[in-house]
């Protein structure tokens, strides 16, 4: 286990399997509100889901719509459990808020090393740390 020191912006404890982009994500237009796949074609993630796991990304881009995209995520049952971002701005705290997700950002090290696709991590706000607990490899 690795545990890794954050900023806590929206509060909340959740564990899951971390899917991990390393491009910047618009949640309008490259996020699917029905499905949580991603649409982008440039994305190596093109066609996964964020649904029930921790979504890991460097930063948002784009329209202020993407707050409600990330809502009409929870809405429709298919919002990731938490975000982990490198620097998050107001289109995505305000979704996180809006859809009651936790969200951090601002990690000691770079999560990008640190964390894979199909890790087990914990998001605990409370104690301001994310924690790594299983390395798992999918494809």
């Amino acid at each position: 286990m690795k545990s890794i020191t954050i900023r806590p912006i929206v509060e909340g404890k959740k564990e899951g399997q971390a899917i991990v982009s390393q491009f910047p994500i618009s949640f309008y237009g490259d996020v699917d509100p029905e499905t949580g796949k991603i649409l982008d074609k440039s994305n190596p993630l093109y066609g996964k889901s964020i649904a029930n796991k921790i979504f890991v990304f460097p930063e948002s881009r784009g329209s202020t719509v993407g707050s409600y995209v990330i809502y009409g995520l929870q809405v429709n049952g298919v919002a990731p459990l938490g975000l982990i971002v490198e620097t998050a701005e107001t289109i995505v705290i305000a979704g996180a808020i809006l859809a009651d997700i936790p969200l951090v950002d601002k990690p000691e090290s770079n999560i990008f090393s640190e964390i894979k696709t199909g890790d087990i991590v914990q998001i605990n706000t409370i104690k301001k740390e994310i924690v790594i607990k299983k390395r798992m490899s999918i494809d």
